[in-house]
């Protein structure tokens, strides 16, 4: 074998290994970006069905098991709003019993205003159909929400609540 054709094995070599690199570097990237996209699609829905549930435990109620309905409302809440509401449970239990109150909620529609790997905004659309001792046929009642939530320990929680619109 001779000189020649050992340099042209060593430019073929190296050719490949830059056309290798060169091919290796933007899969590379591109695996790295579908992967942060995945991980923001995730974090989407993640807080997308955290909100509509805390949504669904707000306007679902029923005062023959008010306790657990207000305690599913509290295990999906954090900070101010949790306070607020667990401060307010005891006399709401006897306000519901005393007029039969059943709300049963249903989410029609949420989006995502902002959001952030630790907090999002988001608007919810329920509607409620609400019997109680003034309205024993029922009546619906439409909500908007505006849901402030936080990332805590895994979970995305709700911080804040205001009824908009």
């Amino acid at each position: 074998m001779g000189w020649k054709s050992l340099g042209r094995r060593r430019v073929l070599s190296a050719g490949l290994v830059v056309a290798t690199v060169l091919t290796t570097a933007p899969a590379i990237w591109l695996s790295v970006q579908l992967y942060d996209q995945h991980e923001a699609e995730q974090r989407r829905q993640d807080i997308l069905t955290a909100a509509r549930q805390s949504a669904l435990n707000f306007t679902s109620l029923d005062y023959r098991h008010y306790r657990q309905d207000s305690g599913n409302v509290l295990k999906g809440a954090t900070g101010d709003f949790k306070k607020q509401f667990a401060a307010q449970t005891g006399e709401l239990t006897k306000l519901v019993a005393q007029n039969k109150s059943v709300s049963e909620g249903q989410v029609l529609d949420a989006g995502i205003v902002r959001c952030d790997d630790h907090s999002a905004r988001v608007l919810v659309v329920a509607d409620s159909k609400v019997t109680n001792t003034a309205v024993p046929q029922g009546e619906a009642r439409t909500y908007r929400l505006q849901l402030d939530l936080v990332h805590r320990s895994g979970r995305w929680l709700t911080s804040d609540v205001e009824f908009v619109g």
